[in-house]
């Protein structure tokens, strides 16, 4: 792959999605309304088909559980799902996410919110790590419950998302009622992947939320590549891989930000081939094991 000339020099606009993150460093609390306000502000970046906000600091009662966002086409399936989430984990507290009726949001699914820490006797992988622990839950909860899938279930902080324009969301889920010390928000304009409620942004694991404008074209390699790693996708989205990835490279295989970030984006060959010995080496090392983690496709 080599770099092709005055590749940075675009005859148009190329952009896609709105997004926009704020995060308070002394972690002091910032309303709700004003991530709100913000993204209003690129209304037009979608196209009603998907939006949503991850916040951070919103449960400190419940700072050292995880906190379980759950989606569910109906009954049926939150109560298999709720089966599972009591058999894997101690609960609690368990409640429907407050909303509110809105014109704007029409069939929305069951939603529920559960706090919850990793059973003392762990019925199953009892030798992997709490961290582990959780994504295997996720996953399986994911695969094998028709109808449910995990929204968000890292400690103290929810994924609030859906088909709808961030205002919408925002309304529907009583935004202006939280506070919190990091924020990040959506809004979609879906290209080649469906508008459904599970495939809005954010796409959560653990603590990560990822927000991201554009598309990515090396999706179906990665999809295959975290199969392996036994992370499985299924919200048809395919900024979906980009938390998995992250969650694999930074946290399971101890990468710092900064490489995993060169797995994701690496230098063009004919850059590597004028790096020092020892950098070339690196680079070269990074792309031969995770090469099926480069991230490819028009995004900003």
């Amino acid at each position: 792959m080599i770099q092709p000339e005055r590749y940075w020099d675009f005859e148009k606009d190329i952009s896609g999605c709105g997004v926009f993150g704020v995060i308070n460093r002394k972690q002091d609390l910032i309303p709700g309304t004003m991530p709100i306000d913000a993204i209003c502000t690129m209304h037009d970046r979608g196209n009603g088909l998907g939006g949503g906000f991850a916040a951070y600091g919103i449960y400190p009662e419940h700072r050292d559980e995880y906190a379980l966002h759950l989606m569910c086409d109906d009954t049926t399936a939150l109560d298999h799902a709720e089966k599972l989430i009591a058999y894997y984990f101690d609960v609690s507290e368990a409640e429907p996410i407050p909303t509110r009726k809105t014109l704007a949001v029409k069939d929305a699914p069951v939603l529920w919110r559960f706090f919850v820490v990793p059973r003392q006797e762990r019925p199953e992988w009892r030798s992997v790590s709490e961290e582990d622990y959780i994504v295997n839950v996720v996953m399986r909860i994911n695969t094998r419950v028709p109808g449910a899938f995990m929204s968000s279930c890292g400690k103290n902080m929810g994924a609030f998302k859906g088909v709808g324009f961030p205002e919408d969301m925002a309304e529907f889920y009583r935004l202006e009622e939280y506070s919190a010390y990091m924020w990040t928000a959506h809004n979609r304009f879906p290209t080649n992947t469906p508008g459904w409620w599970g495939g809005a942004h954010p796409f959560t694991l653990l603590d990560l939320a990822i927000v991201h404008n554009g598309e990515i074209s090396s999706y179906g390699i990665n999809r295959r590549y975290l199969c392996q790693h036994d992370y499985e996708c299924t919200l048809m989205t395919d900024t979906e891989v980009v938390a998995y990835l992250w969650d694999m490279l930074t946290r399971r295989h101890g990468l710092s930000k900064r490489m995993a970030s060169w797995v994701f984006a690496p230098p063009f060959w004919d850059e590597v081939d004028r790096m020092d010995p020892e950098d070339r080496r690196a680079f070269e090392a990074l792309r031969m094991v995770y090469g099926q983690g480069m991230l490819n496709g028009p995004f900003a």
